[in-house]
């Protein structure tokens, strides 16, 4: 059965603009016919979610990439990694809601990506031809908010450096397969209510064919089982 992970990027929950969207575009998946799929959510601001990457996971990378012996403290913190990203991995598409946060992502999201993204893991590397993802043939969609900022705005009014560093980075790692859907403004908008209804509808039609890959990928599986 195809799996969805649902990447939650806001901390604010029931009073998040990003994860209302979210949820009504996982239920306009199910609703446009695709076959039963799995759907798991990964809350980043929920206690435990992630592990911490720093001195002795760090230590513990370069100690694979070097050939070295790590120690107990090392590999259970590489296990740590490994495991976020042997989640990630194991999904055939993705929903991401991500809320802009001084002009970039939630920095746990940012901390997600920068455990999964390892060489060997979701990216490789050629001296002559350069970087190429590893996890193709898999779609994402993602939902993008801002309270002031929109595009087309006056620069005083803020800068999108979180839209375009995260497609970027689903490009690295091989997901070219990608929808990037934006609400926004949500604080100096005088029609708040109709630009959620657009971004809805818009939502309603990108689930149309999300769903047929997903149906697809499911078909794929029982053949291949």
């Amino acid at each position: 059965m195809p799996t969805i992970l649902h990447v939650n990027a806001s901390p604010r929950y029931a009073n998040s603009d990003s994860l209302r969207l979210a949820r009504h575009f996982i239920d306009s998946v199910q609703a446009a016919g695709a076959q039963s799929f799995d759907l798991e959510t990964l809350d980043l601001f929920s206690d435990g979610a992630l592990p911490v990457f720093g001195r002795t996971a760090a230590a513990a990378k370069m100690a694979v990439f070097s050939g070295q012996e790590q120690t107990p403290e090392q590999v259970a913190a590489w296990e740590s990694a490994r495991a976020v990203f042997d989640q990630f991995a194991a999904a055939d598409a993705y929903v991401f809601n991500i809320p802009m946060w001084n002009a970039g992502v939630p920095y746990v999201l940012k901390q997600w990506i920068d455990i999964i993204t390892q060489p060997g893991w979701s990216f490789g590397f050629d001296p002559e031809k350069g970087y190429r993802g590893l996890l193709e043939g898999k779609q994402a969609l993602a939902i993008h908010t801002s309270g002031v900022y929109a595009p087309g705005v006056p620069a005083a009014f803020g800068s999108d450096f979180s839209s375009t560093f995260f497609a970027d980075w689903l490009n690295f790692v091989g997901i070219e397969d990608a929808i990037h859907v934006r609400f926004a403004p949500t604080v100096l908008n005088g029609d708040v209510d109709g630009t959620r209804k657009v971004a809805e509808a818009e939502l309603t039609d990108a689930a149309v064919g999300f769903a047929g890959q997903l149906s697809a990928a499911g078909a794929l599986q029982l053949v291949n089982d």
